[in-house]
């Protein structure tokens, strides 16, 4: 019944069969049939034949198909299993034009195919959580910058605290990231440790929120909790966070200075050391521990977060500055970039939200910081943070490079 021999005329230049392409094209033409035309069962078995077909098919075939089934709005899963873990040319006629593909397609091609195939589906108009989230489980950093740039797709907050903590090791994710709706204030200031300055200015701009609600609808409680005398830690520890002094009124009363701006002068006088920077600390209402973070900051910026929360004027941030040996003229007589910068950041900010800063990087990098998490940051298991909070997962992140030197 079959022929065994074929001319030359029944060969496609590309070796297949005329035959083949025909059959191929009309199978592919039946499964685009309209519901009116065929059933869900016919389509099925169609789909199965072709299936079979195109595992034998020429690449150039498989492209026709691809391209043909890819406007559809169904296509028989079989075909979609087979052509998206084809090559990435092939399948990305239906990554980037087929609309009825699922988060189960997109997923398990995320999962079961290549680097390249992930990068397409990155681009994707309208990915859901699922696929993101499965996209940047692989930690490549150009599928991560592609679907952080994708403004149609959608990131769930566990995604996007994933990015944040690759962003510390990879510079070019840091912008991306901070473009992102989903990034909240808590993700953006632990960035800002390892943000470039015009990166650091956008957080600065966009995240550094007022807490003038929080007061204005808490102010009662302070009274109440006056009347406790403090002594409930969970509420204690809020409405530090929430009052608007920001200076230690107890540590003033012990120090061997009259106030913060006398032992700032001390600083300036006799250069920082290890004590006087930790009482510029404990006058600020800040912990050592994040004193340190701020006054060993290469960039400068959050010494200019510091003087601005704590009230200090700017010739405050002068000695502060000076006291830690840091330039203020450059080779040619200009300011310094980075004491320019330092000044501009001090201008910008208004005191209530410099405070809403520093009080969330002390939350974090001193009360999150039990002896469990020191010793995972220690064994640097900050890549490990679905099991901690907020503040703690921020403290790993912003203290693990301290930690490392």
């Amino acid at each position: 019944m079959f022929e065994t021999s074929h001319s030359p005329e029944e060969v496609a230049a590309d070796g297949g069969f005329r035959a083949r392409h025909a059959l191929l094209k009309r199978l592919a033409d039946v499964v685009s049939l309209p519901a009116s035309r065929i059933n869900a069962f016919e389509r099925a078995v169609t789909g199965d034949l072709l299936v079979e077909m195109l595992r034998l098919a020429s690449p150039e075939d498989r492209r026709r198909v691809a391209g043909r089934l890819a406007p559809l709005a169904e296509v028989p899963n079989a075909l979609v299993r087979i052509l998206l873990r084809d090559d990435p040319a092939i399948a990305g006629l239906l990554i980037e034009q087929c609309a009825s593909l699922t988060d189960a397609d997109l997923f398990a091609c995320a999962r079961d195919a290549t680097h390249a195939h992930r990068l397409l589906i990155a681009g994707r108009r309208s990915l859901s959580e699922v696929v993101t989230e499965t996209l940047l489980g692989f930690g490549e950093c150009d599928v991560t910058e592609a679907v952080l740039r994708n403004s149609t797709a959608r990131l769930s907050q566990t995604a996007i605290e994933s990015v944040v903590s690759l962003s510390r090791q990879e510079a070019q994710l840091c912008g991306p990231t901070l473009k992102r709706p989903e990034l909240r204030p808590s993700g953006a200031y632990v960035m800002f440790w390892w943000c470039g300055p015009e990166e650091r200015r956008t957080i600065l701009q966009r995240f550094a929120v007022s807490r003038e609600v929080m007061q204005e609808v808490s102010e009662d409680i302070f009274v109440m909790a006056a009347a406790e005398t403090w002594q409930d830690p969970v509420s204690r520890k809020a409405l530090q966070f929430i009052e608007r002094r920001q200076r230690n009124r107890g540590a003033i009363a012990k120090s061997p200075y009259e106030g913060l701006e006398q032992a700032v002068a001390a600083a300036a006088a006799h250069g920082l050391n290890r004590e006087v920077a930790s009482e510029i600390a404990y006058l600020s209402g800040i912990k050592p521990i994040t004193g340190a973070k701020i006054m060993g900051d290469p960039g400068g910026e959050p010494l200019a977060i510091l003087c601005k929360a704590t009230g200090l004027a700017k010739g405050d941030l002068t000695n502060l500055w000076r006291s830690m040996r840091r330039p203020e003229t450059a080779e040619d007589g200009s300011v310094h970039p980075a004491w320019a910068r330092v000044q501009i950041t001090y201008d910008m900010l208004a005191v209530d939200r410099a405070q809403t800063v520093l009080r969330y990087w002390n939350w974090s990098l001193s009360s999150a910081l039990t002896p469990v998490l020191l010793r995972a940051i220690r064994d640097g298991e900050e890549d490990s943070l679905v099991d901690y909070t907020t503040p703690e997962r921020a403290a790993m992140l912003a203290l693990a490079d301290s930690f490392s030197r």
